[in-house]
């Protein structure tokens, strides 16, 4: 019976995250390194940066944890560790040991605690409130009173009343200056609460001796309307604070939490399929746990309900807002076919979608990781300043103990009260946040234009940036091609030619045949209508088929594809492809020989024009470096007006370019999207991969734009700058205040609530000038741009 009572007290709640069946709730492995997990807690108890850093250190001293990210705003923890040396339960008792409760990241019981929370901290801010009106209402007449008006047994029944009063906001109001002092008092460290709580124990003990000895050393004048207006000053401003970093912070936890936790599933009649108290979804449909769901299950997913995983369209018609992952707010038409995404909302329709992606390998998971990564990842400011801030408290502590020390002997009170001044006017509160603030909230503007940062300390190297150097395919340019003008020998018309050409098209699977057919299905061809027949194919040459017209009856052997296999003349070639400017083309030939050839232009992103632009006039130096044909980029540049471009890169070139302009003294900012862009997006300074981007290029680069608007790179340049101006106005601002008001707190010329209002003020003010980035619109829409050889259909003079 001893045996087993000891075994129950060894046990602890925390051993059944050992269990690796549970790891997946909040962690998840690194391919990179296998053996190594990334976990992501929640941290309930955390008020400050000093906070963040004590549970930091906890997690470092593990052995086999490698890294560690706290965000005190957040109250969120980002831990990599090996699961050969250490178990999860092991990092939470580590951040239970240090004072503070650890719970799995999108646990439900940690929302009900962070509401419970938050709903004790209003309470205690009313109650102060409360309070300190009716203290202030018993201190009026000392303040106001003639000599003589005030008697003393009044002037004492009205302080006791305010003692009285005062006691709820010490034992109630005040518990969590208490609480996190004494936590850090027990492990021998200082936090930002312990000069709180000194001064509120202080002015708490002078100001109710005072009152039971009137005529003892403390007995001139009592606080406790100074008392109860500081805890009111700094729990508004802790209130007004948490609202404030919710407001961008907090919409990590609305985005983790954004899909629906069941799904209708269609019922297989197999035993994996069996309904387990779950509620049927009518016509062979059921209601299931989405984490029930595999790939290749078909889901049904109803009106104004969010898909709960990637998947494709196999019936139905809807409209959805993928306003998350792209940033663009109009509802996008989705039909027979077409792909959804996890995370998006289905509008207007019902819809069945079978599923292609669930969990982790949904494109919603991989942007929750982004922000998750970012919310946790310290700048360098923002570790400069904690850093700062932890011996500044020790400062704060001494500069207290000088002037209790100096004024003593001449008034004990006075002396206390100074000191009292001195621990709450320094409290370095404006510090810590002046450099988070900013960058939570940058992060979140970012955000809502559709760029997802996953690294905040490239927003200092951002705002620097004088070169940007961009890839072409798939980043300046979309998709596909598209044909331009069409080219026909005489007497032949373009509609004509485009029709016989597509119904060979039809046929193949190369980008360029796909651009003619998709031309002709998109353009009005009237009666031209032809069906091929004998169709056949040669890679990397073309295609050829017996081509009939379906009114006249004639049939033609017709080929598609390059100039040399539709035997085309010198004159033809001369014509197209001698050129500088030439373009690619496709041909096609009949029996009488060369018939048409379709200008195969490749897609310029609509705002590809305009971003360049205001890159060049915010940056300078915009550039293109390409694995394409150097005439394609050269083009491509001149229609751009770009300051450079070079083609033909391979990987190592792209790289070399990036290192050389950095080496001659450039700030380079590397846009890319593809797998080849992988090692120059790591080398700049900064770097942008496309949302479609491979995942190696994504993991490589600091931010991610999501969908295919290029305005947020500019956009997010300006807002980098500024992000930089306010962190430095706010850590201004924090060093100018406290060193401003030591002198005058020493000096016993400010009271103590003059200094909470001071403390109060100086942090709602650096928080206040940090959400000024919060405030900018959603990414706007632009309209097509028009560029030099983009054209639409239209016929041209024949050859």
């Amino acid at each position: 019976m001893t045996l087993l009572a000891g075994h129950l007290r060894s046990t602890s709640p925390f051993d059944i995250l050992d269990d690796p069946a549970e790891w997946s709730g909040f962690s998840k492995p690194l391919t990179s390194q296998p053996g190594q997990w990334e976990s992501s807690l929640q941290v309930d108890g955390m008020v400050c940066a000093a906070c963040a850093i004590n549970v930091e250190q906890a997690l470092q001293t593990l052995p086999g944890v490698h890294s560690a990210e706290v965000s005190a705003g957040l109250r969120h923890a980002r831990v990599v560790w090996s699961a050969t040396q250490t178990m999860p339960s092991t990092l939470f008792k580590a951040i239970a040991r240090a004072g503070y409760t650890p719970l799995p990241a999108n646990d439900r019981v940690a929302r009900s605690q962070r509401q419970r929370e938050s709903r004790l901290a209003l309470w205690r801010w009313l109650v102060a409130a409360l309070c300190m009106m009716q203290v202030m209402m018993y201190a009026y007449p000392a303040y106001v009173a003639a000599p003589g008006d005030l008697q003393a047994d009044q002037a004492q029944m009205l302080r006791w009343a305010a003692w009285m009063l005062t006691l709820p906001v010490i034992a109630f109001s005040c518990v969590p200056f208490f609480k996190a002092a004494w936590r850090d008092a027990r492990r021998a460290r200082i936090g930002m609460d312990t000069p709180v709580a000194l001064a509120l124990v202080i002015t708490f003990v002078a100001s109710t001796l005072g009152t039971f000895d009137p005529e003892g050393a403390f007995g001139a004048e009592v606080y406790f309307d100074s008392l109860t207006m500081f805890v009111f000053f700094l729990l508004s401003s802790r209130w007004l604070e948490m609202r404030l970093r919710d407001q961008t912070a907090g919409s990590l936890e609305a985005l983790m939490n954004r899909l629906p936790d069941s799904v209708l599933r269609r019922i297989e009649g197999d035993a994996s399929n069996a309904p387990a108290a779950t509620a049927p979804g009518g016509d062979g449909f059921e209601r299931v746990s989405a984490r029930r769901l595999r790939v290749g299950d078909v889901i049904r997913v109803l009106p104004g309900e969010a898909f709960v995983a990637d998947g494709t369209i196999l019936a139905g018609e809807t409209h959805v807002n993928e306003s998350l992952l792209t940033g663009e707010t109009d509802p996008l038409r989705k039909r027979l076919g077409q792909p959804v995404v996890a995370g998006s909302y289905n509008l207007s329709g019902v819809v069945t979608v079978q599923v292609t992606h669930i969990g982790a390998s949904t494109r919603f998971a991989q942007i929750v990781d982004l922000i998750r990564v970012a919310s946790t990842t310290k700048p360098h400011l923002a570790a400069l300043a904690d850093r700062v801030a932890a011996p500044f408290l020790w400062l704060v502590l001494l500069a207290a103990g000088a002037a209790v020390a100096f004024w003593w002997g001449e008034d004990p009170q006075r002396a206390l009260m100074a000191g009292v001044a001195v621990l709450i006017v320094t409290c370095p509160c404006a510090l810590s946040l002046a450099t988070p603030a900013a960058m939570m909230a940058a992060s979140g503007a970012l955000a809502r234009r559709g760029v997802l940062v996953r690294n905040p300390q490239a927003l200092e190297a951002l705002a620097q940036v004088d070169t940007v150097v961009f890839d072409k395919t798939g980043t300046l340019t979309q998709e596909g091609l598209t044909v331009g003008q069409i080219r026909t020998r005489a007497g032949s018309h373009p509609h004509q030619a485009l029709a016989m050409a597509s119904a060979l098209a039809q046929q193949s699977l190369h980008p360029a045949a796909r651009a003619v057919a998709t031309c002709a299905a998109q353009s009005n061809l009237g009666a031209w209508q032809f069906m091929a027949t004998q169709v056949g194919e040669v890679p990397g040459q073309g295609v050829t088929g017996r081509v009939t017209d379906l009114h006249a009856g004639r049939a033609v052997q017709l080929r598609l594809g390059s100039a040399h296999y539709c035997q085309a003349g010198a004159a033809v070639l001369t014509a197209f492809e001698a050129s500088p400017d030439a373009m690619r083309y496709a041909h096609v030939s009949d029996e009488q020989g060369w018939l048409a050839a379709f200008e195969l232009v490749e897609r310029l992103r609509p705002d590809a024009l305009q971003t360049v632009t205001a890159l060049r006039a915010l940056c300078g130096q915009v550039c293109a470096l390409s694995g394409d044909s150097a005439r394609s980029v050269a083009r491509l540049a001149r229609q751009l007006e770009m300051t450079s471009a070079q083609g033909d890169c391979s990987p190592d070139d792209k790289l070399a370019q990036v290192q050389k302009l950095r080496d001659s003294g450039h700030r380079v900012l590397m846009v890319g999207d593809g797998l080849n862009d992988g090692p120059a997006l790591a080398a700049a300074d900064v770097s942008i991969a496309m949302g479609k981007a491979v995942p190696l290029a994504q993991s490589a680069a600091d931010f991610v734009i999501q969908g295919d608007a290029l305005d947020g790179i500019a956009q997010a340049v300006v807002l980098a700058r500024k992000t930089v101006r306010i962190v430095r106005q706010n850590l201004l601002w924090a060093a100018l205040y406290n060193f401003a008001c030591i002198p005058l707190a020493m000096a016993g010329w400010l009271p103590a609530w003059v200094a909470g209002l001071g403390m109060a003020t100086s942090s709602l003010l650096v928080v206040g000038n940090a959400m000024r980035l919060a405030r900018v619109a959603p990414t706007r829409k632009v309209g097509p741009v028009s560029h030099p050889g983009q054209v639409a259909l239209a016929p041209s003079p024949n050859y």
